[in-house]
């Protein structure tokens, strides 16, 4: 029997590499990332709607220029028109200017808290992981405000302080400091934990001995050996601490102690129109829906990011 492979086997050996070949650069790892994020259908699909709710309140007012709080006794209550896609309120205002003005605000409440919960979680748990002196103090502290009731806690923090702060900052900067504030203090004690177990993983590796061994100060090798090998667990915690921020400032101004009437947040647009949601539903339909959008986008995007910051199933 002949062997037919042969000459196909000499004329592969016989073409030469062309210098693309012979130089290419290796493959950067985040394209590894980007193309396990993508084949995560959920993922994708969460970044497209995420996405489009960023541009429906960061964009949308500048080509929907309507006053959120324009009042139109005349125009109250009314059904979808071309003048007001989504209705209007008891007052006349438009619903769709003030859900794109209202978006903004939740949406910078929820990226501005999960910003300083993720700091303080993630400060505390690399002290807590690296340095075993306060390991006992700071955990025991996580332990402390994990067993607090953070509702109670944060409606007595709004309570005690929105007055003060309202007088120094005004108003609108007052409550959205202190609304930021309670729930970035309120919300880091997952993230402190999920970033010290890493460390005290990573501390013992061969090349952080191999750093502490030439003498190494320890802030050098946290920045550079610690920190940016955690920034999988950080990142997924600040996909959902988004979404977590949100759910609790909606959940303040469906109370009543959140942002003032002036200032409407997808939470107060459903505090106002819970007394007409019988003969309107759609008053409250229409922020419901969005915040319930928006935490679902956030919860799929940390579920891809998950995915693909794992380099176990990322090799697969």
């Amino acid at each position: 029997m002949t062997d037919v492979s042969r000459p196909e086997a000499e004329a592969t050996a016989a073409k030469p590499f062309t210098p693309d070949q012979a130089f290419r650069p290796p493959r950067n790892q985040w394209w590894d990332v980007w193309d396990q994020f993508r084949s995560h259908r959920g993922a994708l699909l969460g970044t497209l709607v995420f996405v489009f709710i960023i541009l429906f309140v960061g964009i949308g007012p500048w080509i929907w220029q309507v006053d959120p709080g324009f009042i139109d006794i005349r125009s109250r209550n009314q059904g979808p028109s071309w003048s007001n896609p989504l209705g209007t309120d008891q007052l006349g205002r438009d619903m769709l200017a003030r859900m794109m003005y209202g978006g903004r605000i939740s949406v910078a409440v929820g990226l501005t808290a999960m910003f300083l919960g993720l700091l303080i979680g993630t400060l505390v748990g690399v002290l807590a992981g690296y340095f075993r002196r306060v390991d006992g103090i700071l955990m025991r502290t996580t332990d402390l405000f994990l067993a607090l009731p953070l509702l109670p806690l944060l409606l007595v923090m709004v309570l005690l302080f929105r007055d003060m702060l309202a007088r120094n900052f005004g108003e609108a900067a007052g409550v959205f400091v202190l609304i930021v504030v309670a729930i970035g203090i309120t919300s880091w004690m997952q993230t402190a934990r999920i970033v010290r177990g890493d460390v005290l993983a990573l501390k013992e590796r061969e090349y952080v001995l191999a750093a502490r061994s030439i003498g190494t100060p320890s802030r050098r090798i946290v920045s550079r050996h610690i920190l940016p090998n955690v920034l999988s667990p950080i990142m997924v915690s600040a996909t959902l601490g988004i979404a977590s921020a949100i759910i609790t400032e909606s959940a303040l101004s469906f109370l009543g102690l959140g942002f003032p009437p002036d200032f409407p947040t997808w939470g107060r647009l459903l505090f106002d129109g819970r007394d007409w949601i019988e003969q309107y539903p759609a008053r409250v339909v229409w922020p419901g829906l969005f915040i319930s959008l928006t935490v679902l986008s956030v919860n799929f995007i940390g579920d891809g990011l998950r995915d693909a910051l794992d380099p176990r199933i990322r090799g697969r």
